[in-house]
């Protein structure tokens, strides 16, 4: 498929006449006929030419399917219903420039194209040229305020347990070889024999309900999955087999679960990985434990009494506060979406976050996010690196003594950076001042004397400590600094109304699980999943500029009829 950039053809006079007195009057004409009139041509075949040879057969504009692909996403559609609506919808054919009786595509092409983005590394393009146009018709700016937050992405694959886990995965790999060799299956294997067992899929029957046939079934698995993978690494098999995915899969989930030494006469035992207190055999941490032969990316992760298989999504908008009943002077865009493993800490984020709103010229001067993403070093960091203040609660001091609120925490302690040393409410000088690593973190270890703690009448108050000391754990001096002087901030009234503004953050999360469908994942792996969630998050933001230009609110809250009524009784 070759593609030569084309500018986009002007709506067609008999289609735009059709628009215009359909729309005549007070009637709003539709999200897609007022994105081609106020930002043109938004997505130029040009953007999107690495993807296409320049020679071959013509394929469509690849501009004008990103366009489709982001109308699909603000309606919720799907490819064949997308396609549908190019051949019969007016106003889509209006917005792509197409003719009246132009037959369209056939629906596999957005899969396709999406295919070509993603091996391409374009997964942001659409997001990126948005922001672009949006920028160069002052609706979005670098500085002000912008808030940012995370929620689950379910995965798009069934959620196996650990014994359904090994047997998929042999069943993967049986099927992928069957399709990919199937005379190397016939020579090598008893078809009839492994076919009995892995013809349907694993969690379609009913396993064994007592533990001790569920280790059974689960060392079956096993040597069948070894019996398998040795076969295949045979000198006489083809040494592409072992490349497909579904194999290498199975080698990783093989070695994740189970182990296999020498026992009596030679020959190898087999025996289950079980967790460990002293880390020995134990199963692999999460973040590296597959979860689904079929996707393995996702993975398994929890957060307070959430448990997941999947992702994670962060969303960034800006906000802009306001009065009530006052319109905004731009409406709220998303700025960046960034999509990780489930099992990848917030704090792990925020860096990546900044550098991709850097890349677009949109750093905000102010970001407000939950006590999931601030570190001292990233409070201190975001704003010596890209100027950006983070507003944000600091979680306070974790110390026994800052629990029970009683006794000496540690900012009741006077540290004197300059001599190295620390001094305690009772007056006493620190003995020992040690630069150390911590978890890979620099800190200064501060011990006082047991000669000084032991006769103190404040000891009980201050320390429980077997060796008779109290002993600080401090970060470097800025940091610490920086937190201590937030958590103060944090106190005020005025810091509580500030960061109220952050609130409005989970809206559009909702506002983005709701109309695009995102809480569950349409495809397979990290990236196209990615790509799914920048045209949602381009999507959104046409959604949003539809309503502002229309002067609609951009923050209308829904109430069911009990809600309602409850109101009213209360008005």
């Amino acid at each position: 498929m070759s593609v030569q950039p084309q500018p986009w053809p002007e709506p067609d006079p008999q289609i735009a006449a059709a628009v215009r007195a359909m729309y005549r009057g007070r009637r709003e004409p539709p999200l897609a006929v007022q994105v081609r009139d106020r930002l043109g041509e938004l997505f130029p075949d040009a953007a999107f030419a690495d993807a296409f040879g320049r020679v071959g057969k013509p394929g469509w504009s690849p501009g004008r399917l990103a366009l489709v692909t982001v109308l699909q996403k603000a309606a919720n559609l799907t490819d064949r219903q997308a396609a549908d609506e190019v051949r019969e919808n007016l106003s889509w054919k209006y917005a792509l420039g197409l003719t009246l009786d132009d037959p369209g595509f056939d629906h596999s092409v957005l899969s396709e194209f999406r295919t070509r983005v993603v091996e391409h590394a374009l997964e942001e393009r659409v997001l990126d040229l948005l922001l672009e146009r949006l920028q160069a018709v002052d609706l979005v700016q670098a500085g002000g305020a912008q808030r940012t937050d995370s929620t689950h992405i379910v995965a798009a694959v069934r959620d196996l347990n650990r014994l359904e886990l090994v047997g998929e995965s042999v069943r993967a790999a049986l099927n992928a070889l069957s399709a990919a060799c199937p005379d190397w299956v016939d020579q090598v294997l008893v078809v009839e024999d492994w076919s009995r067992r892995y013809a349907d899929r694993i969690d379609t029957w009913r396993l064994p309900s007592s533990k001790g046939k569920q280790d059974e079934l689960a060392l079956h698995y096993a040597m069948d999955g070894y019996t398998l993978l040795e076969a295949l690494y045979a000198p006489a098999s083809p040494a592409w087999l072992r490349e497909l995915p579904t194999v290498q899969s199975l080698r990783i989930v093989l070695v994740q679960n189970y182990t296999r030494a020498p026992g009596k006469g030679g020959r190898l035992r087999i025996q289950r990985r079980e967790r460990a207190e002293d880390g020995g055999d134990g199963l692999p941490p999460g973040p590296i434990r597959l979860a689904s032969p079929y996707d393995t990316d996702t993975r398994w992760s929890a957060k307070r009494d959430l448990f997941w298989n999947g992702f994670k999504l962060h969303v960034s908008e800006t906000c802009h506060p306001q009065a009530d009943g006052d319109r905004p002077a731009r409406p709220n865009i998303i700025t960046n979406v960034a999509t990780t493993a489930s099992t990848l800490p917030d704090t792990k984020t925020l860096e990546p976050i900044h550098q991709a709103l850097e890349r677009r010229r949109l750093l905000p001067a102010r970001h407000y996010l939950d006590s999931g993403y601030p570190s001292a070093e990233l409070i201190v960091g975001s704003v010596k690196t890209y100027g950006v203040a983070l507003i944000t609660p600091v979680l306070l001091d974790t110390s026994r003594q800052a629990k029970a609120q009683e006794g000496f925490a540690a900012h009741d302690f006077t540290i004197d950076w300059d001599n190295h040393q620390a001094v305690c409410p009772a007056g006493k000088t620190s003995a020992t001042w040690t630069p150390n690593i911590q978890n890979g973190v620099t800190k200064t270890v501060v011990s006082f004397a047991a000669l000084d703690c032991i006769p103190c009448p404040f000891k009980d108050r201050c320390t429980s400590s077997r060796k008779n000391r109290r002993q600080l754990s401090l970060y470097p001096r800025e940091l610490t600094e920086s937190v201590k002087e937030a958590r103060t901030r944090q106190q005020s009234k005025g810091w509580n109304k500030e960061y109220a503004l952050r609130a409005g953050v989970e809206g559009t999360i909702r506002q983005a699980t709701h109309t695009t469908g995102l809480r569950r994942a349409r495809y397979r792996g990290l990236a196209k999943i990615h790509l799914d969630h920048t045209t949602s998050a381009t999507a959104l933001n046409l959604i949003r500029l539809h309503a502002w230009w229309n002067g609609h609110p951009l923050d209308r809250a829904s109430h069911s009829h009990l809600a309602r009524l409850q109101l009213a009784l209360t008005a």
